[in-house]
């Protein structure tokens, strides 16, 4: 069977400590969509390590990891990051294995994502101009190129046809840059990849659950970053929810057991796009400064706010939550009060739903105020020592979204992770 770890807001939860910390109770680990703009954090022997293409069960010895043929791939990037999982003793040809059919990302797909964006103006969607958009829309125009096709001889005939059409494209916006180092490296890091476990994903996935291997697959960013039922456009090019695990690894839906939903205390969001409970204030820059809260891929400072309970409910159910797990709970150790969202004010109307543009739309949301537990939480080892309005809100959460928090974290440790009755 399978059990699904996503996020539930637009992206930056704290998914790859999840994952990371229940790695170990799972044979495989299979990333089903995105690309390298999404930066999952781990701290591994102390130290901070953020990856972008690798399947966060990575460090652990006995996990077979898996990038899905959902996946988009920078052949740099996947390079960078093996050099960097390698250091801390990983066997790659044991514990890596890339599906034949994930699509390349290509010099010019960056390029293009580049031109594009700049084209915009300040109509800007914030994309991270690592080729991402651009790949996937190759992807179904039926243009791609896909890792089975590096080991086929007529590779380079095949790139040279999609970069000339590429370059008409740059050209008409008038893009100029000079991408041959771009190339050079792409060049040199398709050999390393070529020297790489590459399989029939599906068949390698669906024989493993027919072994009776348990399977987690990751997500990347988050449901509220969909391609179909996100803030769109402004999202990303996948299918960030529980189905794209199915199209994404090859899995039928009746393989999907548990599906675990990710979300902070409160919300974030990188780059542009509506976000109701956004806090341009004091307390927004409070959150960020304490949280941290700054892009693990771009850098880029996250906008802050209060958690919105109308967008988390509209989540679980597109995803079919069982579980969810909160974290960065301890961020909010400092505050005296704290609000939750709990319906929107729309033209006079409070609304409980998440309308279809919500761009278009003046929305101020309906808050509902909670003490604030004022005490520091990141020693808090079992349920029973958590501060009473801690588990206040907490019991709010569960009973607004009929789905139970069942695991609190409460620091960037793997120790600090406290499972709930």
């Amino acid at each position: 069977m399978v059990d699904v770890i996503l996020g539930l807001q637009w992206g930056d939860e704290g998914k790859g400590k999840i994952v990371d910390f229940v790695a170990p109770n799972y044979d495989i680990v299979a990333r089903f969509q995105g690309g390298p703009n999404a930066g999952h954090t781990l701290y591994v022997e102390g130290k901070k390590v953020v990856l972008h293409q690798v399947p966060s069960g990575v460090f652990h010895e006995k996990t077979i990891n898996l990038i899905g043929s959902g996946v988009v791939l920078d052949p740099i990037t996947l390079r960078k990051e093996c050099n960097t999982v390698t250091e801390f003793g990983v066997n790659l040809k044991k514990q890596l294995f890339i599906s034949e059919r994930t699509h390349l990302i290509l010099p010019t797909h960056r390029a293009l994502d580049k031109a594009t964006e700049i084209s915009k103006g300040n109509e800007k969607i914030g994309s991270t101009l690592k080729g991402i958009g651009p790949t996937y829309m190759d992807k179904t125009g039926r243009n791609g190129l896909r890792v089975g096709d590096i080991l086929d001889k007529n590779f380079t005939t095949a790139y040279i046809k999609l970069r000339l059409k590429h370059q008409r494209i740059l050209d008409s916006y008038g893009f100029n840059e000079d991408i041959s180092t771009w190339e050079e490296e792409f060049f040199e890091d398709l050999e390393f990849l070529r020297k790489l476990n590459i399989v029939n994903g599906e068949y390698f996935i669906n024989n493993g659950i027919t072994a009776g291997k348990k399977v987690l697959a990751e997500g990347a960013q988050g449901s509220m970053l969909d391609i179909d039922f996100g803030t769109f456009p402004f999202v990303t090019s996948s299918s960030t929810i529980s189905s794209g695990v199915c199209s994404g690894l090859g899995v039928a839906p009746q393989k999907i057991r548990e599906v675990l939903g990710v979300t902070k205390a409160y919300c974030t969001r990188v780059g542009s796009g509506p976000f109701p409970t956004e806090l341009e204030n004091e307390t927004g820059e409070l959150l960020r400064k304490i949280g941290s809260e700054f892009g693990a891929t771009t850098g880029r400072p996250r906008r802050c706010g209060w958690i919105d309970l109308v967008a988390l409910k509209f989540a679980c159910m597109i995803n079919g939550v069982t579980k969810i797990v909160m974290t960065k709970a301890d961020i909010l150790d400092s505050f005296e009060t704290l609000q939750m969202c709990t319906a929107y004010q729309i033209d006079n109307k409070r609304v409980e739903e998440i309308p279809f543009q919500m761009t278009r739309l003046n929305i101020k949301p309906e808050y509902q105020s909670f003490a604030g537990w004022n005490t520091d939480t990141t020693a808090i080892t079992s349920e029973k020592k958590l501060p009473e309005s801690m588990q206040r809100y907490v019991a709010f959460i569960n009973q607004y979204l009929g789905v139970k928090v069942k695991y609190i974290s409460n620091g960037p440790g793997r120790e600090q992770l406290i499972e709930l009755a």
